[in-house]
């Protein structure tokens, strides 16, 4: 992901979440130098993600792939890539917050291995108060297939 995609991600991300990044959360995790990456099929983005780099994990900020695409495997495929990144750069394990009304998301992290460790009580706004997160884990010394056919840049 570069600075010239964002008004696309941003654009996405206002379809898929109901409290989106802004503009400059992307522009500020590209000047911190954060990972983030563009998921790609035959050129078109499918999704993209960010990930913070901490001394001995990788902290995943945002995971998402367009409306219309979802169920398919892509979370699947970007999250594998994203396992062989944080291993690649010497990550023990992968740390998250989900929303906890996010099924589908919780969903996904459990098939992934994903565990919970612990719970931020209000840490999300939402449209009736706040919403609590869900803080996952999971150990990157295991192997996990990547799904074929996605390109990520």
């Amino acid at each position: 992901m570069t600075q010239a995609d964002i008004a696309l991600v941003v654009a996405v991300e206002q379809q898929i979440h109901p409290f989106p990044w802004t503009s400059g959360n992307f522009s500020d995790s590209l000047a911190a130098g954060h990972g983030a990456w563009l998921a790609k099929e035959d050129g078109r983005m499918t999704g993209y993600a960010v990930t913070m780099q901490l001394p001995d994990e990788v902290h995943l900020l945002n995971i998402s792939v367009l409306p219309g695409l979802q169920r398919g495997g892509r979370g699947t495929a970007l999250l594998n890539y994203l396992f062989d990144q944080a291993r690649a750069q010497g990550a023990a394990r992968m740390l998250l917050e989900v929303r906890a009304g996010n099924v589908s998301g919780l969903g996904l992290y459990r098939r992934h291995g994903f565990v919970e460790i612990g719970r931020r009580r209000d840490y999300y706004a939402a449209h009736a108060g706040r919403e609590d997160a869900i803080v996952m884990a999971r150990d990157l010394s295991p192997r996990h297939d990547v799904t074929e056919g996605m390109q990520t840049t």
